[in-house]
């Protein structure tokens, strides 16, 4: 089992990554939940989302310490950093978040993710991103079924909206995928 936290302010599709993610992985055949939290008004206020992928039967949507934080800002990455385990991955928007981790059992992967968005066009697509360098890196579920579950989310919204996604799950992607990852010695597969 994996066990993710994707967590920043409302409005910077937090919780979008969450769903995309774990509808990735039922199209996967994988047991998946969701499981949202955010504070009374979401736009500009602290939204957060656990994300559970699993062969087997899940038992909680909870997660306590996850195996991976998806940090978009400074206060989810001050807020989620002890949680994660220890040999875990933290995907850090560097581009909001300026301060290094306090550890040193994590692996941190740093990805300008707003501003690569910005230059794509709109800097709401550094959910997309995110979620593309976690595929790139972990392969936490396949390339195609996290881009089928991506383009079937924002498709609802407008085939511009889509192919502004696309790109940037793509630039994710590229971003990390060169370099393999373990934890503790063992690939993380769900």
């Amino acid at each position: 089992m994996c066990e993710i936290i994707v967590a920043g302010f409302g409005g910077q599709g937090v919780l979008a990554a969450g769903i995309i993610l774990a509808n990735a992985g039922m199209k996967a055949d994988l047991n998946t939940t969701w499981l949202p939290a955010y504070g009374g008004e979401q736009r500009g206020g602290t939204a957060n989302c656990s994300v559970k992928l699993s062969k087997d039967e899940v038992g909680s949507p909870f997660v306590e310490d996850p195996d991976v934080l998806l940090a978009f800002n400074q206060p989810s990455f001050d807020k989620f950093e002890k949680a994660v385990r220890p040999g875990g991955f933290v995907f850090v928007n560097s581009s909001l978040i300026t301060r290094e981790t306090v550890r040193s059992d994590v692996n941190v992967i740093r990805i300008d993710a707003t501003q690569m968005a910005a230059e794509l066009g709109n800097a709401r697509a550094a959910n997309s991103i995110m979620l593309g360098a976690l595929i790139g890196r972990l392969s936490l579920v396949p390339a195609d079924k996290a881009e089928e579950a991506l383009n079937e989310y924002f498709a609802q919204k407008s085939e511009k909206a889509a192919e502004l996604n696309r790109r940037a799950f793509k630039l994710g992607m590229d971003h990390t995928a060169a370099e393999e990852a373990d934890i503790n010695g063992t690939r993380i597969v769900p």
